[in-house]
């Protein structure tokens, strides 16, 4: 079997330390639109984009976790003993962040990789990689990155939760668009996701596709600056965890839109794309905060 649960999940976890600064928050800030809009006729300057933007008044979203250190979520898990798969079946079908108390503007953690569950959906295995960061102040986050593997289910293991809930028939309270540039991804990737399908047409192209998509996780970071900005007042510190499932593709260029409803301390996201009669991009997906 290329996947052996119970050896993956006896493993011992990977740790590496990894570092960051206020120059790794703003580029990755920039790479999922912030300074580019909306709001005023030059949004570069605007006071809210700023937070998001200017060393002397930065704060950190806490999807920034998904890169820190150029982590990508702590997909080194797939390096994990029991697992021999081949990446071109590979899927990233959801991803979860909880933070333990806001990131910092510059620090220093010992992360951890683990092969967290093994589950069995028939025609694909799902793989959840989690990623558990501490400095020396203790817990910061904790990352979940749900990976379908094509082709390697049915091997009698368990079915697993079921990440769907349905759409809220209410309309919803918020609804923002967000277009995006066609050079988002260019710019996303120099976080550390250096996937070619997101930057090179052939390669794209060999993968099915008219050309480059999105990162599923610039969308994810897109979203969440979405539902701060909106819901938040901006305070990227009240956000204490937020989940998603992967439902579609996303091309630079188009616009998403963003339907959010609230319910006490939980904020219902769901993001399609505008331009193709408004196809899910994320579905199930919700921001928990203070």
């Amino acid at each position: 079997m290329p996947i052996d649960a119970e050896k993956a999940l006896a493993a011992e976890p990977r740790s590496s330390r990894i570092g960051w600064d206020h120059k790794d928050v703003q580029l990755y800030h920039l790479g999922i639109g912030a300074g580019s809009g909306p709001g005023p006729a030059d949004p570069a300057v605007d006071p809210q984009e700023l937070r998001y933007t200017l060393e002397s008044r930065l704060q950190v979203l806490p999807s920034f976790a998904t890169v820190a250190g150029a982590g990508m979520g702590g997909f080194g898990g797939l390096a994990a003993p029991g697992i021999d798969i081949d990446l071109a079946a590979v899927l990233h079908g959801g991803q979860s962040v909880v933070v333990h108390r806001p990131i910092p503007v510059r620090g220093s953690a010992v992360q951890t990789s683990k092969i967290a569950a093994v589950y069995d959906k028939g025609k694909a295995a799902v793989l959840v990689l989690r990623s558990e960061a501490a400095d020396d102040e203790g817990p910061l986050w904790t990352n979940d990155a749900q990976i379908f593997v094509r082709g390697e289910g049915g091997f009698g293991g368990e079915r697993g939760p079921s990440e769907r809930t349905p759409r809220p028939e209410a309309a919803p309270d918020h609804v923002v668009e967000r277009p995006v540039r066609p050079d988002q991804a260019l710019l996303y990737r120099l976080s550390g996701d250096w996937n070619p399908l997101h930057a090179d047409p052939e390669f794209a192209a060999l993968a099915g596709f008219d050309r480059p998509i999105l990162h599923g996780l610039c969308t994810y970071g897109i979203t969440l600056k979405a539902v701060t900005d909106t819901v938040l007042g901006g305070d990227a510190a009240r956000v204490r965890s937020y989940r998603t499932r992967f439902a579609g593709i996303f091309f630079p260029g188009e616009t998403l839109r963003i339907e959010m409803w609230t319910t006490g301390n939980q904020v219902r996201v769901e993001v399609s794309a505008v331009e193709r009669d408004h196809a899910v991009v994320l579905a199930d997906t919700f921001v928990e905060h203070v």
